[in-house]
């Protein structure tokens, strides 16, 4: 019973997850749009170099938009995978502190459905998708 109702469900619920996955990295870009330099700094404070950091800002953006689309969508999700472990142990590693603990945690957790996207792709409803079927 189960099985069939997720059979069912599962192009929409492939689209709801990787939109509701893509929207933290597309919202965290976006808000910096016309901030650049201010989120480049802040990057630098923790080490970053500023090119990095003006690189994370269109990393941000771009990635977010193509996994809403189901675009690339197994390499978008690995690259976001890595972002996600890299930047949290680098941005959150004092563990004495709650707040670094849970941000931590939230890393690791995306890190696994960002993986979990990677192996299983992006679905029926996607750009990836509707390549396939006219290659």
């Amino acid at each position: 019973m189960i099985d069939s109702i997720a059979q069912r469900v599962d192009p929409w619920l492939s689209l709801l997850a990787r939109v509701l996955m893509a929207v933290l990295f597309f919202m965290a870009g976006a808000s910096q749009i016309g901030h650049v330099k201010a989120f480049t700094d802040t990057l630098a404070q923790d080490g970053v170099p500023p090119v990095i950091g003006g690189l994370v800002f269109w990393y941000l953006l771009v990635s977010g938009v193509l996994l809403m689309l189901g675009a690339a969508t197994r390499l978008v999700a690995l690259s976001q995978a890595g972002f996600c472990i890299v930047s949290g142990i680098l941005a959150y590693s004092d563990l004495s502190q709650s707040t670094d603990m849970v941000m931590l945690l939230k890393n690791v957790a995306l890190t696994g459905g960002f993986l979990f996207v990677f192996l299983h792709g992006p679905g029926r409803l996607s750009v990836d998708a509707w390549r396939a079927r006219f290659a």
